[in-house]
């Protein structure tokens, strides 16, 4: 559990720099004078989201145990489709962050033209596609990883607490998200997440991963609806 706390905390830490890189000022300038891409991009493409993915892929070992489960067909699928969402999530944020730095410098006062129209594609549409479904593949697998590999000891009060704590960060996250941004296909896919993980959550038990993701789905939620009731 000490392990998986540490690791929830590397997402929690990652999502806080999220919303600095964005929100901050100081990301703006170019990261080389040509000027092929700004900090904030840069950042978004290859620094937070490899610190963030390389802490899903050592959570999902310190999941994994020896047992008769491990290496098994059931096994292997979540892994591959854990491997598969990596890959996903990967090639979404190179398209992504590059699209959308060219369609805030080139394309707002163009947005017609073939090159801006397809600039324009990749940033809003394309690339979000892209990005939801190697989310929906990488925390749906974590989530059936843990159901093949139950913890095998009950969890203190303290590890619920700090399970719910991290979970806080990740809720903060779905918050500034759909509560302050316009909705799309990212409602649906956290309600999907949030009622998977309460499902997996009363059928098996308090597993650590079922009360994180429970816990930060549902209070984004309900949280993003408040504040847009509010607005």
């Amino acid at each position: 559990m000490k392990r998986m706390h540490l690791l929830l905390a590397i997402q929690s830490v990652v999502a806080i720099l999220v919303s600095i890189n964005r929100l901050g000022t100081w990301t703006l300038g170019y990261v080389l004078p040509n000027e092929f891409m700004r900090w904030v991009d840069f950042n978004n493409m290859l620094v937070l989201p490899l610190i963030s993915l390389v802490a899903f892929y050592l959570l999902k070992k310190t999941i994994e145990y020896d047992s008769p489960a491990r290496e098994g067909r059931t096994h292997m699928a979540w892994n591959l489709v854990f491997i598969v969402g990596l890959y996903l999530l990967g090639a979404s944020y190179g398209d992504h962050e590059i699209t959308n730095y060219l369609h805030v410098r080139f394309c707002l006062d163009d947005p017609t033209s073939d090159l801006c129209r397809i600039v324009i594609f990749n940033d809003d549409e394309f690339s979000h596609w892209v990005f939801f479904t190697g989310f929906v593949m990488v925390n749906t697998a974590l989530l059936f990883i843990q159901n093949v590999f139950p913890h095998r000891e009950p969890l203190i009060s303290t590890d619920v607490g700090l399970l719910i704590f991290n979970a806080l960060f990740l809720g903060a996250g779905i918050l500034a998200n759909l509560g302050f941004e316009e909705i799309g296909l990212d409602l649906y896919i956290i309600v999907f997440l949030a009622v998977l993980s309460t499902y997996l959550l009363w059928r098996r038990g308090k597993q650590p991963l079922f009360i994180y993701y429970t816990t930060a789905y549902w209070l984004g939620l309900i949280a993003s609806f408040v504040a847009r009731a509010l607005r």
